[in-house]
């Protein structure tokens, strides 16, 4: 897989979290073919969590396609809503913070970092984005706002598909909502002119204080012949705690150019 495209992938679905003693959430409900587009968005809008802060501690497995050997992380992550997303690894060999101004990166066992802003994620994702898409994603909300003048809805295995009316040639969305909380099951976007695909899969969601948040989420990325698969797996969480967010580049690191 191309570097940068696999970096924009480690660093920005590195941060996902879950909930100390939560309950799993079923997913189970039935699909109404009579729901407009219209109430189907509102419904999935009324799931968007409300925090101040969120803490975490994250399991990531991470693997290659035709590679048996996959390796695995133990990451904390510390979320300040609509300004920081926070990612130290163990013993803070490597971290990382998002903000709505720049995404950061420096890793210690090879002395080197990344000083970036969205215009270049954007260009490799091939989507305007920002902070707010980003902390979307790891929400399990949309990233693009929906609305039914711009979309459609349509029933799609046992979820509903959210997708726009007219879709790009060069970039198709596909997004499959949940029948019995209304939160995403599954985010798709297809480049087939660069031959790339991108899923993300929440099968899993739970309770944290009586708001519905993912508990596990599978990140499949594909670019030309090359496949990488990001497992997630969220345990320890707190919310609305005061954090800390401490970041600052050493010096003499050499600078990562995507």
């Amino acid at each position: 897989m191309k570097p940068k495209f696999l970096y924009f992938y480690l660093l920005v679905f590195i941060g996902l979290h879950s909930c100390k003693s939560a309950k799993s959430i079923s997913s189970d409900g039935t699909l109404d073919a009579s729901l407009s587009t219209k109430q189907l968005i509102k419904k999935h809008n009324k799931q968007d969590l409300d925090f101040k802060t969120l803490q975490a501690k994250v399991k990531i497995e991470y693997s290659e396609a035709g590679s048996d050997k996959s390796q695995s992380y133990n990451l904390s992550l510390r979320v300040q809503n609509g300004k920081t997303i926070w990612i130290s690894a163990t013993l803070g060999l490597a971290r990382a913070i998002i903000t709505p101004d720049k995404v950061q990166f420096y890793d210690k066992i090879n002395n080197q970092f990344f000083d970036g802003n969205y215009a270049l994620l954007s260009d490799i994702l091939g989507v305007d984005l920002d902070y707010d898409k980003v902390q979307n994603l790891l929400l399990g909300q949309s990233i693009f706002k929906l609305s039914d003048k711009t979309y459609a809805s349509s029933t799609y295995d046992k979820s509903y598909m959210v997708n726009p009316k007219e879709q790009n040639a060069l970039f198709e969305l596909f997004i499959l909502l949940n029948p019995g909380h209304y939160k995403t099951d599954s985010l798709q976007i297809h480049q087939p002119q660069d031959r790339r695909f991108l899923q993300v899969d929440y099968p899993i969601y739970q309770d944290i204080e009586k708001q519905i948040v993912p508990q596990n989420i599978r990140i499949v990325a594909v670019e030309n012949d090359d496949e990488v698969t990001i497992v997630l797996d969220y345990k320890s969480v707190t919310l609305n705690n005061d954090l800390r967010f401490p970041f600052k580049i050493p010096s003499g690191y050499k600078e990562i150019k995507l």
